[in-house]
């Protein structure tokens, strides 16, 4: 069973930066698409960053040049650099691992890590 647990999420203030962590259990980690997702208070999930096998990665346009993907698959560890932070941003933040091509979430959600951006 993948178990996915999410880390590195805090308060901030606009402008800032933070690096969320991944770490997943269960799955040959290698072979899979990782995503991260976001759920704002109110709102849908929506997955704004997302890394292949390959490491080729795809953003949400709402934080294109501002998110960075990154996976290292020896720790089973997906990362999500996030730099010039938004007040919009805040949200709790959650990986799973990405069906190719849907781009559909496979794995049970961990418990988030919440980011919040102050103005």
């Amino acid at each position: 069973q993948v178990q996915l647990v999410e880390s590195g999420g805090g308060l901030v203030q606009a402008g800032g930066s933070l690096r969320l962590s991944c770490a997943a259990s269960g799955i040959i980690f290698s072979i899979n698409a990782m995503g991260w997702y976001r759920q704002a208070p109110g709102k849908q999930r929506e997955l704004v960053a997302s890394i292949t096998r390959a490491y080729t990665t795809n953003y949400a346009d709402s934080v294109k040049g501002r998110f960075t993907i990154s996976r290292d698959n020896a720790k089973k560890t997906v990362y999500l650099q996030i730099d010039s932070l938004k007040p919009e941003d805040t949200a709790v933040y959650y990986c799973n691992v990405v069906a190719i091509p849907t781009m559909r979430p496979i794995g049970s959600w961990g418990q988030g890590t919440q980011v919040t951006v102050s103005s």
